[in-house]
């Protein structure tokens, strides 16, 4: 009889030990669930971002490709612009700096709408104030300028729900670029 009283509380006990080891193992399991969402979340905003940088960049080339275009002020406004005609620029029918500046801003205000989640209040603006540009001369040069433009692109980021885009102007991120064309 005295075995028999001995065995019987080691058997108790192991069945506690196990069942506090699956309550740590479960709140383990949680924690790492939480830290996966951050970790796709942050990865999200990331690609974000860098969908920014590249776009910004494209338009920049796009600036620094028509000069006259560029300081004759054709890029400057608000985007997304909303364009009623775009020009059609190919071999049979050239376009002017005007009507290239055109076509890249629509082309652009495109991809600003699809890449970009929530898109805000963008813009360019350039100081021509400083630029030294003739026209009569150098058309097809690109000589040194004294100007500076403006890139701001504003957009929101997703939040934890499914349809929570925090559009509202203090939750939006914000690329600004100031840069000599």
């Amino acid at each position: 009889m005295a075995n028999l009283r001995s065995r019987k509380p080691q058997a108790g006990v192991s069945l506690i030990e196990v069942l506090m080891a699956v309550l740590i193992f479960s709140v383990g399991l949680i924690g790492l669930a939480g830290l996966l969402i951050v970790s796709t979340r942050s990865n999200q905003e990331a690609f974000v971002r860098t969908q920014v940088t590249f776009l910004a960049s494209s338009m920049v080339d796009r600036m620094r490709a028509n000069p006259v275009g560029l300081w004759s002020k054709s890029y400057d406004g608000s985007y997304p612009a909303t364009m009623t005609k775009i020009p059609a620029c190919d071999a049979s029918k050239a376009c002017g700096p005007a009507d290239l500046a055109t076509r890249d801003q629509a082309i652009w205000s495109s991809q600003l709408q699809t890449f970009l989640p929530g898109l805000g209040p963008t813009s360019i603006a350039c100081d021509t104030s400083g630029a030294g540009y003739d026209t009569s001369t150098v058309v097809n040069m690109r000589p040194p300028y004294g100007g500076r433009c403006t890139m701001k692109i504003t957009w929101s980021e997703r939040g934890y729900g499914s349809s929570d885009d925090r559009t509202d102007s203090g939750s939006l991120q914000s690329f600004t670029w100031v840069f000599e064309p």
